[in-house]
């Protein structure tokens, strides 16, 4: 006991709120109300009409029996329903379960069944997908088709559309705060390489930390207008939901990207920020003439996923698009590592800068620590950028743990830290580098070989516009690099010339030994699908 723990220096209603996404909305309508805050096709809402409809939803779901603790599925791309969803649903207490619309039906049902859901809001679009998934799952859902005029259409398969559920809500609904900060807020599901995916439970109190240190990290001004190229359902959008309905922004949304609808929204609309994999970099940068439009706002992208070339990097900055290189997983709500820029590197070459921004960087401001640590030892491996360990996080931009997992979560969470499996060196800057996942490390005649180094080296030849490695069987080594490449549109290169190319750039063992020029498996968000990749490799032999 001391002095400070007295009775009259509790906490209270009027000294203590739980920290919550669902404060954001309350104050941008009172304050923002007639600013705008959806633009999609033709629709054009402003924060007083969105703040409405959300309350509607919120309000119906509550008299359909949805509360505290009820799991909420949605499937559907980026449409203004799924940012409705993401501010409603936590109103009530309930789970958002976002889901990835390219998910196979035996997939989602699996997710409908382990995450319990109570509910299924579901794009027309995905209708028979929908429905199949609900019928492996066993459940019996309350179904809402939601109708978008942008989309292709397809069947109703639900009970009530989403505007007939809006008209049954109360559009003055009086919604809460949780009754604990800890209580859930989202369920997201791993893609898992092997196995179920596992499905990462987010609280109210991590996606307000990272929705607020987006403001932070990003430096990022009021009334942002924010293209939605990132997908909704991934990582709940790397919680930028909150984070642009926290600043009064606009949300611009995209059901697909498209370089011509990236660039009509660049010019129309006058975005300033967007997130996304490489590939959406790739995109703007290797976009035919006939689908560019001239824009005279700077614009800022924040990439993650798989660490982009220097080349694209300084090919966007040379565009006017300014480039934050960040890293993350689904653990970690997303992006909880940023490269961050200094001062000193202005004085640079561009090449030099494009190169340290490829590097993931430092923890988040808000973010504990990031560390990399030997998985054998538990400490800190040297500053050197040679010796390799495991990336390790700790802090409140981390999960709660994995449901119904005890075991895996326990794992996960071993001695004080969340365990990333992404193999990684730290530079005597303390900027940290990914150098694979340790399930992406080539062992080559003992040799070990990060597909990323061979990757870089490869991107760096001026016809590749996406490449991934990994690992082949080989009698005499074990395993030696193969390389799938995608070239830019109207570019001929041989396998020759390529791995003459790398020649220049690797070590005589890291070269590629075969590089098969096809298309590259991808997922919705643009993360290349190494395991479909490896099966291939599989079948070659």
């Amino acid at each position: 006991m001391n002095i400070y723990t007295g009775p009259e220096l509790d906490k209270t209603n009027a000294n203590f709120a739980p920290l919550t996404p669902v404060s954001v909305l309350k104050r941008t309508e009172r304050v923002y109300s007639d600013l705008p805050a959806q633009i999609h096709g033709s629709i054009r809402r402003n924060w007083g009409e969105v703040a409405e409809r959300c309350k509607r939803l919120a309000s119906a779901l509550s008299q359909r029996g949805v509360g505290k603790g009820d799991t909420v599925a949605l499937i559907a791309p980026n449409v203004p329903e799924a940012l409705e969803c993401s501010l409603a649903v936590p109103m009530l207490g309930a789970v958002l379960n976002a889901n990835n619309v390219r998910l196979d039906a035996k997939t989602l049902g699996y997710i409908l069944d382990h995450g319990e859901a109570k509910v299924l809001l579901v794009d027309t679009e995905y209708a028979e997908l929908a429905k199949e998934a609900v019928e492996r799952s066993g459940r019996d859902l309350l179904i809402i088709d939601i109708e978008d005029p942008e989309g292709p259409g397809g069947e109703c398969v639900g009970s009530l559309t989403y505007d007939a559920l809006l008209a049954e809500g109360d559009p003055d609904f009086d919604y809460r705060l949780p009754d604990d900060e800890w209580d859930a807020l989202a369920l997201n599901y791993t893609s898992g390489t092997t196995g179920q995916p596992k499905g990462v439970v987010y609280s109210h109190r991590g996606a307000w930390t990272n929705a607020v240190n987006n403001v932070v990290t990003w430096e990022m001004p009021h009334h942002p207008v924010y293209l939605w190229t990132l997908p909704l359902f991934h990582c709940n959008g790397w919680c930028f939901p909150w984070t642009i309905t926290l600043l009064a922004g606009t949300h611009v949304f995209l059901r697909s990207p498209t370089a011509e609808g990236i660039y009509g929204a660049f010019s129309d609309h006058g975005v300033t920020h967007l997130c996304g994999a490489p590939i959406i970099m790739s995109m703007i940068v290797s976009a035919a003439e006939a689908q560019e439009q001239s824009f005279s706002q700077p614009v800022r992208m924040m990439t993650a996923a798989a660490p982009p070339p220097p080349q694209t990097i300084l090919a966007m900055e040379n565009m006017g698009i300014s480039i934050t290189h960040v890293y993350g997983l689904t653990e970690v709500y997303g992006p909880a590592v940023v490269c961050a820029e200094r001062a000193t590197w202005s004085s640079l070459s561009a090449e030099e800068q494009a190169k340290l921004k490829a590097r993931q960087g430092v923890a988040y401001e808000l973010q504990e620590d990031v560390m990399v640590l030997d998985p054998d030892t538990r400490q800190p491996v040297p500053w050197d950028g040679v010796t390799q360990g495991e990336v390790a996080f700790r802090g409140n931009i981390v999960m709660k743990g994995y449901l119904k997992q005890h075991d895996t979560t326990a794992k996960a969470f071993n001695e004080g830290w969340f365990w990333s499996g992404d193999l990684a060196v730290q530079h005597s800057d303390g900027y940290i580098e990914i150098r694979d996942r340790s399930k992406d490390i080539i062992i080559s005649g003992g040799e070990n070989i990060s597909s990323i180094e061979v990757e870089n080296a490869l991107y760096s030849h001026s016809a590749v516009a996406c490449v991934a490695v990994v690992a082949m069987p080989d009698e005499k080594w074990g395993e030696v690099p193969c390389a799938f490449v995608e070239l830019v549109e109207g570019c001929d290169i041989t396998e020759a010339d390529l791995i003459e190319h790398a020649r220049g750039e690797l070590a005589g063992y890291k070269r590629p030994k075969r590089v098969i020029f096809e298309a590259l498996p991808k997922t919705s968000t643009g993360k290349i699908l190494k395991t479909a990749l490896r099966e291939r490799v599989e079948s070659l032999n």
